[in-house]
């Protein structure tokens, strides 16, 4: 039986670590959050490779996608449970790349991010960096087949946010980073770096 659910951790970046960036566009994604209430969420996905879009306030997720529409040939339907402690319930199916980006215009609410992807130690991480309204985003994530423990952090993570729903893109679509950023970095400034204890032994790079 397939295990349908994910275990991850995730952590905000100050700043985008350089040395994550090999020179190739990383992959670029424009999803749509059909549902996304009390952390349950329906979504369509959409993905490009070999095509390089900085990300700012005015990257736009269907202009983007109207704009590459030829290069957008991956799409999947996920369903999503809500998380809890770094384990969701992620149900995956790949779909027609046309169709999807016909229903993500016609619907939703759209997130677009670059994703730079990199081995650290024995894990794989992805840094996701979110253009339009969530412009100045940086989240680190890595995902094991079990819960991720004794984690080798690296230094370009500046505080854990693996508990904190605004932080998964469902939440952001129902509230946006630049809505919440000040409060968010007043209060990262105010109390310094978390990093949860619940998952082994953390390793600091």
């Amino acid at each position: 039986m397939v295990d349908e659910f994910e275990y991850e951790r995730r952590f905000y970046c100050r700043e985008f670590p350089n040395e994550c960036d090999d020179g190739d566009a990383p992959l670029l994604m424009v999803q749509s959050y059909f549902l996304h209430q009390d952390g349950f969420a329906l979504r369509l996905r959409v993905q490009a490779r070999g095509v390089r879009v900085p990300m700012g306030s005015q990257t736009d997720g269907l202009t983007t996608l109207m704009q590459y529409r030829e290069a957008f040939r991956e799409a999947y339907i996920t369903v999503l449970g809500s998380p809890v402690s770094g384990t969701r319930y992620e149900a995956e199916r790949t779909v027609d790349a046309d169709i999807a980006a016909e229903m993500i215009l016609r619907g939703g609410t759209p997130i677009i991010k670059n994703r730079y992807s990199v081995w650290i130690g024995e894990d794989g991480w992805n840094i996701d960096v979110f253009g339009a309204n969530n412009a100045g985003l940086i989240v680190a994530k890595v995902e094991r087949s079990s819960p991720v423990t004794n984690l080798l952090i690296p230094g370009f993570c500046t505080t854990e946010v693996t508990d904190d729903h605004r932080f998964y893109n469902d939440g952001l679509a129902s509230r946006p980073f630049i809505t919440w950023r000040d409060d968010f970095l007043a209060s990262l400034d105010r109390d310094g770096a978390q990093y949860s204890q619940l998952f082994g032994q953390n390793r600091y790079e």
